[in-house]
């Protein structure tokens, strides 16, 4: 006579199927906040370099006497630019600067723009 002993090590169908459920309801919530996050640092990084853009324009403006300036005869590595490096965080592109009004980054990320005033 032989008997079947049944083993109760390792987990059930059920119980498995639970822990993969929760995992996704994780993931879910964490990762819309995720994006959230990332969106808000990007806009910060791209405001920081319109502001350094901004100052430098300014200054620009003052030395040449002139009311409008492009945004990339501002960066540079030659004694004449103002700005060493403008990173584009999230494919960006800065517009022309003109005196007195805001400096603007369109593309941020492909989809928004993003204005900065002094």
């Amino acid at each position: 006579m032989t008997t079947s002993t049944r083993s109760t090590k390792g987990f059930t169908l059920v119980e498995i199927m639970i822990v993969v459920v929760i995992i996704g309801l994780l993931a879910a919530m964490a990762i819309p906040a995720f994006q959230k996050v990332r969106a808000s640092s990007q806009d910060k990084a791209v405001t920081n370099n319109l502001r350094q853009l901004s100052a430098a324009a300014d200054q620009y403006f003052l030395e040449r006497g002139v009311s409008s300036v492009a945004s990339a005869d501002l960066v540079g590595t030659n004694s004449s630019q103002y700005i060493k490096n403008v990173s584009p965080v999230a494919a960006e592109t800065y517009s022309d600067i003109q005196q007195g009004s805001a400096v603007t980054a369109s593309g941020v990320a492909g989809a928004r723009t993003i204005t900065y005033s002094n």
